[in-house]
């Protein structure tokens, strides 16, 4: 795992998001966005970015994304508290434009930690860019999620389609996106259930 901060507990990463001045994100934030949920997960979501709701909220994933994502969730019985919800930036972007390459590394730290303080065996990249970022490929979203990938240590990749693209993609006949991520929960489920 490349260098990490020093806190020892997810909290104390949170205060540190929240002072983070370390790009200009923080200029237009509402809220920074740190992360939810179980810091003994054995899973951890990632997404991109934190979007307006997120932003005037604190918490990721409570936009019409994130209403999707625990539909998504809640329909193979993954309870959001189980789990831990974060994203490669902690502020937003302005007008939710994709998160810069200098952006999300200024912001990596924080990840990291994260990471290396939950230690999950499983990490669900959400969309293109965690998945890009982390298994330090160009293959685009559709090509590669539903498969596992070997990671740092023990650590499984799992990426998935980003909810948001749910949302712009409606249709549910097979091989749609939306088939697609019902057979990739049902996926991520059994591997959860056997950890």
């Amino acid at each position: 795992m490349p260098k990490n901060l020093n806190p020892l507990t997810i909290e104390e990463v949170a205060e540190e998001c929240k002072n983070c001045k370390k790009c200009p994100l923080y200029l237009s934030r509402t809220r920074v966005v740190p992360g939810e949920g179980n810091a003994k997960s054995k899973v951890m979501f990632i997404g991109e970015a934190p979007g307006e709701e997120e932003d005037l909220k604190g918490k990721p994933f409570v936009g019409k994304a994130g209403q999707l994502l625990t539909k998504i969730l809640q329909s193979v019985d993954i309870k959001r508290e189980d789990i831990f919800i974060t994203n490669m930036l902690k502020c937003r972007p302005p007008a939710n434009r994709n998160p810069s390459k200098s952006e999300i590394e200024t912001c990596l730290p924080y990840l990291e930690t994260q990471i290396a303080l939950i230690n999950p065996k499983i990490i669900v990249t959400l969309g293109n860019v965690p998945t890009q970022y982390l298994l330090e490929t160009t293959q685009g979203i559709t090509k590669i999620r539903g498969q596992w990938f070997d990671w740092i240590g023990e650590i499984k990749i799992f990426p998935m389609f980003h909810p948001s693209y749910l949302l712009r993609n409606e249709a549910t006949y097979p091989g749609s996106p939306k088939d697609l991520t019902w057979k990739d929960i049902i996926t991520l489920k059994k591997a959860i259930d056997e950890l």
